[in-house]
């Protein structure tokens, strides 16, 4: 199976059967417990990993999507009580993890994992949402960059953290290596150093990059030693101003 993503109407109709009989399974199970109390009603432990690839029947990309379908179902109410919000994250990363490991080249998890669990007000649950997409875009960072480079504008403008921002444009910097992973990716560790009022570090990262040969547009090239100059004047003028007492 390759990583591209098919419709519902593409699976097999083996992993329907199989996946009605696990439903129907669950509900028999389900319905010879106590009831569970409002506050109880969250996420399940997630499969273990070995155990879904032997439910997918060989059909590991078309079995992914459908569990990204169920995993979502917590998001829309249903039988669930809780919004996403609340879930235990624990689980929840679990979950998104034996997903991806699943199906390793669909970006349907991680996109998930970037531009709907990361988004949580709560700050403990974003930041742990954010280490599983720092986690998984080492693990494939040529193909994984875009949901780090989410990550970091949500260190950044949402957490108001940007040493962790940072970190996480570092890693794209260094590990994104591919022709095609576009510039401004490479570039967000210099401004958000600027931003840190670190223009030394700045500088020194943005001359780095001119001086490498990896510019080939002559208009980002000229716009980058425009920044590089101006960043040589913020660092000159206090010691300008200093000199003039």
């Amino acid at each position: 199976m390759n990583g591209e993503q098919q419709p519902l109407g593409a699976v097999p109709l083996r992993l329907w059967a199989a996946l009605a009989i696990s439903l129907a399974l669950q509900v028999v199970w389900q319905a010879s417990r106590p009831a569970p109390s409002f506050s109880a009603r969250d996420l399940p432990p997630a499969p273990r990993p070995y155990a879904l690839r032997l439910a997918s029947l060989g059909e590991s990309a078309a079995a992914a999507r459908l569990l990204m379908l169920y995993l979502q179902a917590f998001d829309y109410g249903g039988a669930n009580t809780i919004p996403y919000q609340k879930l235990d994250y624990d689980r929840l990363i679990e979950w998104l993890r034996a997903i991806e490991d699943l199906d390793p080249r669909s970006d349907y998890p991680l996109f998930s994992a970037a531009r709907v669990y990361a988004e949580n007000p709560d700050p403990a649950k974003a930041r742990a949402m954010l280490e599983f997409i720092y986690e998984k875009f080492l693990e494939d960072p040529n193909r994984r960059w875009p949901w780090l480079a989410h990550a970091a504008l949500l260190a950044k403008f949402r957490l108001k953290d940007l040493a962790l921002a940072r970190r996480y444009a570092a890693s794209v910097q260094r590990h994104a290596t591919a022709p095609n992973v576009p510039l401004w990716a490479k570039q967000m560790e210099i401004f958000i150093a600027e931003d840190m009022n670190e223009l030394e570090a700045a500088k020194i990262m943005l001359g780095g990059l001119l001086e490498s040969g990896k510019i080939r547009d002559p208009e980002e090239a000229r716009f980058l030693q425009r920044r590089l100059e101006e960043l040589e004047r913020q660092i000159n003028k206090p010691l300008s101003s200093k000199s003039l007492r």
